[in-house]
């Protein structure tokens, strides 16, 4: 702006930001040296037009080229973009606090699916609520993700396994979407696990799958208000023992991106199914879990545009002794990103921030590396890494403002919400 010249009138300015925490990345994810590198401007501000950064930079020079009837000072703290979660499964009733139980007592996860329990269990009451019962329930743990900093989440589908109560769900993720400050990402996984009507028939659900209930969620999609936001639409498959095979996870793969899906898949949670080279070479946006990819695969996945997600919530909820190896992965080229895999079995966990804290001292992740595997990696893995995930200008204006002075802080303390105020693109402050 010209010396002398007007200030341009701002919807909200955001000021005396002591460290501004960018974690801006134009050309793509953060790899390598750059996962270090969360782009901090010292004595920052921020000026926020329709619900959009229209400037982020020094605190003179915005306040200089902006000004607002509505200020919010930041007294000196840090100021990070809002958190991204790319992989949950919030929408669903019931509870597994039965199946918590015989965990702790020694029970594994497949041991307890291959019994008809697990994802089976929440399949049934999911089936029986109704949509609107649905919706105050995903409402209730959206509210939890964005009290820990959260404003932006991916939502898989995942517990109907039949038509109609797939399509169900997506209805819910798109009423929750049009009703709550937290912007949402759909995805279709459909391809969950089988369900108890095609048991002793996997072949037969997924010809179900690819030659109805695909379709059927992409004409949904396509009259949705996401497909006219141009938000994009995954298909995600679980490649493991007691759900989908190489093969089957192929054939779901290949009939999703033929219809224009996104493509997202769990591999490597428990088994090596070669899972993460078919979603690679597939060109999956993200394959996730990755507890036992091989050295060969995260050779690949570094070489390729898909972000890796590691999940350390459903590690730790577990109680296991091996995670991700995210350091390797990191230090090999990958694109990583960090989810809390918020579901009611294996992560009941809506904290990001926890997510955060645990890769750090379970996976030898840096405070700088765990924020941006939150922010800006994770906007990636969901497809949203133009708009979302940093604050730049141009961007969804999603953003925390941190209760320290030091952005590290988020990953270094842990077992409480965010501390601070939630600023998004529908509300400027949730906390005032």
């Amino acid at each position: 702006m010209r010396l002398g010249s007007i200030p341009m009138k701002a919807d909200l300015i955001v000021k005396n930001i002591g460290q501004l925490v960018t974690c801006a990345s134009p050309a793509g994810p953060k790899r390598h040296e750059s996962m270090c590198d969360v782009g901090v401007v010292e004595n920052g501000a921020i000026a926020v037009i329709g619900g959009r950064f229209a400037a982020v930079g020094l605190e003179r020079e915005v306040l200089a080229g902006y000004s607002s009837k509505h200020h919010f000072n930041a007294e000196g703290k840090a100021v990070v973009p809002g958190l991204v979660d790319p992989h949950t499964h919030i929408v669903y009733a019931g509870d597994r606090l039965n199946e918590f139980e015989l965990k702790i007592k020694g029970a594994a996860y497949l041991e307890i699916l291959g019994a008809g329990g697990g994802i089976i269990s929440t399949v049934k009451n999911t089936r029986a609520a109704t949509e609107d019962q649905l919706v105050e329930l995903g409402r209730e743990r959206l509210d939890k993700m964005l009290e820990c900093g959260t404003t932006t989440a991916e939502i898989k589908t995942g517990y109907g396994l039949d038509l109609e109560s797939e399509l169900k769900m997506l209805r819910v993720i798109e009423r929750l979407d049009r009703e709550h400050a937290i912007d949402i990402v759909p995805t279709f996984l459909a391809a969950h696990t089988i369900p108890p009507e095609f048991k002793g028939d996997p072949d037969g659900y997924v010809d179900l799958i690819c030659g109805e209930m695909l379709l059927a969620a992409w004409n949904w999609y396509r009259d949705s208000h996401f497909a006219a936001k141009g938000k994009p639409f995954f298909c995600d498959v679980f490649t493991e023992q007691n759900a989908f095979d190489g093969a089957q996870t192929e054939k779901i793969l290949d009939t999703a991106r033929s219809l224009g899906f996104g493509l997202k898949a769990h591999v490597d949670q428990f088994t090596n199914l070669g899972g993460s080279r078919l979603a690679i070479e597939k060109g999956a946006a993200s394959i996730d879990h990755l507890d036992a990819i091989s050295d060969e695969e995260i050779e690949l996945l570094a070489a390729s545009d898909t972000v890796g997600i590691v999940i350390p919530t459903e590690n730790f909820s577990g109680a296991k002794a091996k995670f991700a190896d995210a350091r390797k992965m990191i230090d090999a080229g990958c694109a990583i990103a960090i989810s809390t895999d918020y579901n009611p079995g294996s992560a009941p966990c809506p904290s990001q921030p926890m997510a955060m804290a645990i890769a750090c001292r379970y996976q030898k992740l840096l405070p700088s590396e765990v924020l941006n595997a939150a922010t800006i990696n994770a906007a990636y893995a969901v497809g949203l890494g133009s708009t979302h995930g940093s604050i730049e200008v141009g961007k969804r204006a999603d953003l925390l403002v941190c209760d320290s002075q030091d952005y590290r802080q988020l990953a270094y303390e842990f077992g409480a919400g965010f501390r601070g105020s939630v600023i998004t693109a529908e509300s400027f402050d949730q906390s005032l």
